[in-house]
């Protein structure tokens, strides 16, 4: 058996078990290790599995697991526990501007100081792109593609909670027009300045909250002429303040939030050797 140290985070209630790169064994089957992080009955339970490093060059690195194994290639809300995740093992205080490296590329950060038990982080999200609107006969949606290092499918609703999230979210996660699966986000508009969010995640289902869903909206909101270059999008778990002036990355802003530390007893892992990977 392994212990790892681990903390869960979660940001706008989409949470994460996130450890150290330093802690997990060389050689570790990290998406088995995230199914079995991510399992809310038989693991510790989340919607992803955080893995924090240090090299050279930047503040921290970030890679990220959904619960069925697959590794995103980006994570908005995620990113956002990292940078305060690594600030802390680090030493640091709640301030200050970094960078963090991620398969999306390298990103600026910013801690804005803290309030109450949550960091109030700000992210690069890296820069949108559109990749066309795709037409689905069944269920009948339009969806405008935006890939933010990981894909979206957004579709504009009257009524967030009234729509069939969970039929529409699978089907259109797994249609061939999307080889590699993709989010899906349903929005309305509410003001110039704000919309409403619901997320089905790719390889997650719907969850609370999603960071990189929150800026893919916002860009296909404002492409539209609907929302301006600022503005709040309103989730289940809570809500992230959005920016994008029609180009360059989308910022993003919101809670990081510390809720228990502990060790993780993996069972069916053979001791080794701690690397960095």
């Amino acid at each position: 058996m392994v212990s790892i140290p681990f903390r869960k985070m979660h940001g706008c209630r989409n949470d994460y078990v996130v450890v150290a790169e330093a802690d997990v064994p060389a050689g570790s089957d990290l998406a088995a290790l995230a199914r079995a992080a991510c399992d809310r009955r038989g693991g510790l339970g989340a919607d992803g599995l955080l893995v924090v490093g240090h090299p050279d060059g930047v503040d921290l690195s970030m890679r990220m697991w959904n619960p069925d194994g697959s590794e995103a290639e980006m994570c908005g809300n995620g990113l956002r526990c990292a940078v305060r995740f690594a600030w802390e093992r680090l030493g640091r205080a709640p301030g200050g501007s970094g960078s963090a490296r991620t398969a999306a590329g390298d990103l600026a950060c910013t801690i804005h100081g803290a309030q109450g038990a949550s960091w109030d982080v700000e992210i690069e999200v890296g820069t949108p792109r559109l990749r066309g609107v795709v037409l689905l006969a069944d269920p009948g949606l339009e969806l405008v593609c935006v890939s933010l290092g990981n894909p979206h499918a957004v579709t504009f609703v009257d009524d967030v909670d009234a729509a069939p999230l969970e039929t529409w979210g699978p089907r259109v996660e797994h249609d061939p027009a999307f080889p590699d699966r993709t989010n899906v986000e349903l929005i309305a508009i509410r003001e110039p300045d704000e919309l409403v969010q619901r997320t089905w995640e790719r390889g997650a289902g719907e969850t609370e909250a999603c960071g990189t869903g929150a800026a893919a909206a916002w860009v296909a909101a404002r492409l539209a002429g609907l929302v301006g270059d600022q503005g709040m999008v309103h989730l289940k778990g809570g809500d992230l303040q959005v920016t994008w002036p029609g180009s360059g990355p989308v910022h993003l802003r919101g809670p990081a939030t510390a809720v228990a530390e502990g060790v993780w007893h993996v069972p069916g892992a053979a001791e080794g050797d701690h690397a960095r990977m």
